[in-house]
């Protein structure tokens, strides 16, 4: 399941990363969004999400979201 289909307000821990894209992959990995570690959606968008890692929040894309596997 990816974090498009996450119910709102419940932690899940992030099982893997699905990019083929280096740079994206370094990027998450400096917000804190990596394999085992907890994330909360925090609300769904029209065209994005609002995140909670690591006590900081983050809006997201779609696109984004579902690159990122619960």
């Amino acid at each position: 399941m990816n974090l498009n289909d996450a119910q709102e307000g419940k932690e899940y821990i992030i099982r893997q990363i699905e990019t083929d894209d280096d740079e994206l992959n370094a990027f998450l990995f400096s917000l804190g969004c990596y394999s085992g570690e907890p994330i909360t959606v925090v609300s769904h968008l029209k065209s994005s999400c609002v995140v909670s890692i690591k006590d900081s929040r983050y809006n997201i894309d779609k696109q984004l979201a579902s690159a990122i596997i619960v």
